[in-house]
């Protein structure tokens, strides 16, 4: 072989092993915008963890992956459903999802329904409504919905009076009468099932409260009535594009699963939780 040849067939092999590693780039690049197409995303509060990683097990045979993102607040998975960072979040409620949107101006709905929940008034001190005393501290979520129904379930329980307990926004100034003079004290939430040592009555998420291992759900003084607006939901954007119907068939065994019940009676309490789809 001359040397003019060898030179030539040694510039065409570093041109074809250049040619092969881009190509490899661009097949890998493909694959991996591949795979994470086939991923769908959704952002969860911490309560509801092992609740959709079950399903997300159960869809799993169907080829659908999931990837469960949790957010330790209630703002940050709706801005990240907006930004198409995930593809939906299932943390709240109709009312707070009104609110959210009425808020912000994002382009969110109600995807599909899922399961919803009692709340209830919770005591360690005190046995019955009738024993809370003048100015006790009442410990209630402070965003507006949740403020709001607390104080309808205080309004309901006798222990004040708001205005209209069908308002679904009702604030501090919407108290007509407070006859014990209740101290109503405002913290976040997931925080209210953390005052149950220290206050002597808080609104309580009963999954808030078996997380914080402080009181049988079931052992609320007073609880509210089966409302389905208060069924948690799978949120998106309203031009979502559901590929391969991957939500359509999570949601979909969600409600079906009895695994799901199962999780559900121990996480919330048998009786403290309700079929938000039928």
């Amino acid at each position: 072989m001359s040397i003019s040849t060898f030179k030539n067939l040694k510039i065409w092999l570093i041109a074809l092993s250049v040619i092969l590693v881009i190509a490899g780039l661009s097949i890998y690049r493909y694959s991996n915008n591949q795979s994470q197409q086939d991923v769908l995303k959704i952002g969860i509060s911490p309560p509801y963890a092992e609740l959709l990683r079950s399903v997300a097990d159960e869809v799993k045979a169907q080829g659908i992956h999931v990837e469960l993102i949790e957010f330790s607040d209630w703002q940050a998975p709706n801005v990240a459903v907006q930004n198409g960072d995930i593809d939906a979040n299932f943390f709240q409620q109709s009312v707070f999802l009104a609110n959210a949107v009425r808020e912000t101006g994002y382009n969110l709905h109600a995807f599909a329904k899922g399961s919803g929940s009692h709340v209830g008034l919770y005591s360690k001190k005190y046995q019955s409504l009738d024993q809370i005393p003048n100015q006790a501290k009442v410990v209630v979520p402070n965003d507006p919905v949740n403020l709001s129904r607390g104080l309808t379930l205080l309004a309901r329980a006798g222990l004040l009076s708001v205005k209209d307990v069908n308002n679904e926004l009702t604030t501090l100034q919407d108290i007509t009468s407070n006859p014990k003079q209740l101290k109503l004290i405002e913290v976040e939430g997931p925080q209210t099932a953390h005052a149950y040592n220290e206050a002597d009555l808080i609104m309580g998420f009963p999954h808030y409260l078996k997380m914080a291992k402080v009181a049988d759900p079931n052992s609320a003084l007073f609880i509210d009535p089966v409302d389905k607006k208060y069924a948690i939901l799978f949120v998106t954007r309203k031009d979502y594009q559901d590929e391969n119907q991957k939500l359509a068939v999570f949601v979909k065994t969600f409600q079906n699963s009895a695994k799901v019940r199962e999780i559900l009676n121990k996480d919330f309490g048998q009786s403290m939780w309700f079929e938000g789809w039928k």
